[in-house]
């Protein structure tokens, strides 16, 4: 109570010498004292509230756009009576039709000196048009610079956009299960809502009904549809990862694409336009007991496939792989099946190394494969091998026989092949393959060198004046 007795004693001191300049000092310091506490205590309430979260969205966002996309998809009719104009006019949704959708999904720039904006596939995929709202309200109109259906990813262009924000980048390889992320996104429309979580997981295997997705991060933050194609961010703003909504079914739990993986295929379609599927020339099929036995491989557990070719020339021969080599890991990945293989393969591009585990003569071995990109003059040998069927340029004559001014006609079949016991014959007209139109021997070439890696194709034959659709195992 000391204190109290001398600051009044003080104050009686002043008052007595009110025009005493050592009291005007002392009153003015009280003033600009307590002016100061008041600025320290709204800074200290400022600072407890911009939370890091806080701070990382704010710095994000401006690099996150809305996408707003037109699709056009011709429905089916369902009424019995096509012809029927008279119903049509009544029930025109059961009569077929083409129809628009707007679909909505997030993005974010990238580049903003190219104007490049990162989305998923499935948010432009069959667009017809693909509108960009920036966060600050201003509209783009976006064209596509490529897509891969297999990562999920596309890759965006808008033109003539000054003052966008590009995100800072992220590395998804140091990623640590629980901490803190942050997902912004179009969620319903709801442009630019956060919601924020944990890793809950990484290399995430995510299964759909027409693809596997392999090595994404899973997430308890919130990604609705919408969401798609937006930022996942660490607790600094950087992005590491692309939001993506393909998982329908779950519940209170969110998927991404690593931003590295990210990075990989945005590199590729800048180059291509498109992600090639890696080739390294080898030929596999299924290991079973007796082939196990003739091998002298004895654990199953082990997995395993064989390879029953090698490609002259390819990069499986240059790295030393051999025809009988039992094929058990591509990068520590246990193969158990010709279909797996094919799933891991697919997460690797051109010019990648992939490290491969052999089985040879009692051995484990240990090789490197750079992976290749599909040579196009090795179409027409592949085509025969894996379906025994040979084609070739149509003639002059051929096409006015024929009546056909495109597609390549086949020139021979392999007696006791898939093509053979179909039917097909030397001579049918192929249109298409995949759906993809075939005008030359050239088209042809480019369509194998990138459908190789399927486990079917869909081919268009044409004999006479019909045209048959057919699928073969490839």
């Amino acid at each position: 109570m000391a204190w109290r007795k001398r600051l009044k004693r003080l104050f009686m001191i002043f008052s007595a010498n009110r025009d005493n300049r050592i009291f005007r000092i002392f009153i003015w310091g009280l003033f600009i004292g307590f002016f100061l506490l008041d600025i320290n205590i709204a800074l200290c309430s400022s600072s407890l509230r911009k939370t890091p979260v806080v701070i990382a969205v704010q710095k994000a966002s401006p690099s996150v756009v809305n996408i707003s996309t037109i699709v056009k998809e011709r429905i089916p009719g369902l009424f019995p009576f096509p012809g029927d104009e008279f119903f049509k006019d009544f029930f025109p949704e059961l009569f077929p039709g083409e129809y628009q959708r707007v679909s909505l999904g997030s993005g974010v720039i990238i580049d903003s000196k190219k104007g490049l904006i990162v989305t998923n596939h499935h948010v432009v995929e069959k667009a017809i048009d693909i509108k960009v709202v920036t966060s600050d309200g201003r509209e783009f109109h976006a064209s596509i610079v490529g897509t891969d259906p297999r990562s999920d990813i596309a890759l965006l262009k808008v033109k003539n956009a000054k003052g966008l924000h590009e995100i800072k980048m992220g590395n998804s390889d140091d990623i640590m299960i629980g901490e803190t992320v942050i997902a912004i996104g179009n969620p319903f429309g709801l442009s630019h809502t956060v919601t924020t979580g944990v890793v809950s997981a990484i290399d995430r295997t995510v299964r759909t009904e027409n693809q596997v997705y392999r090595h994404f991060i899973q997430t308890d933050a919130s990604i609705n549809p919408g969401n798609s194609g937006g930022p996942l961010l660490n607790i600094e703003g950087k992005l590491i990862g692309i939001n993506t909504a393909i998982y329908q079914k779950a519940q209170g739990i969110g998927f991404a694409i690593p931003v590295n993986k990210v990075k990989k295929v945005v590199k590729e379609l800048l180059r291509a336009g498109e992600v090639r599927f890696p080739w390294i020339g080898i030929e596999i099929q299924p290991l079973t007991p007796s082939l196990m036995e003739h091998f002298g491989f004895k654990s199953k557990r082990q997995g395993g496939v064989l390879i029953n070719n090698v490609i002259k020339g390819s990069p499986a021969q240059k790295a030393g792989i051999k025809r009988g080599d039992i094929l058990i890991t591509i990068d520590g990945e246990k193969l158990y099946s010709v279909d797996e293989y094919r799933e891991y393969l697919s997460d690797y591009m051109p010019e990648d190394k992939i490290e491969m585990k052999l089985f040879r003569k009692g051995k484990i071995l240990k090789v490197i494969v750079k992976a290749g990109i599909f040579p196009p003059e090795f179409s027409i040998d592949y085509f025969y091998m894996h379906l025994g069927i040979r084609v070739d340029s149509i003639g002059m004559a051929e096409r006015f026989s024929t009546g056909t001014k495109e597609g390549i006609i086949i020139r021979d079949i392999r007696p006791g092949s898939e093509a053979q016991r179909i039917g097909l014959r030397v001579g049918d007209i192929i249109l298409k393959i995949n759906g993809i139109k075939i005008s030359s021997l050239e088209d042809f070439k480019k369509i194998i060198s990138r459908y190789f890696y399927l486990p079917s194709i869909r081919l268009v034959v044409k004999r006479g004046q019909f045209a048959y659709s057919i699928t073969l195992p490839f």
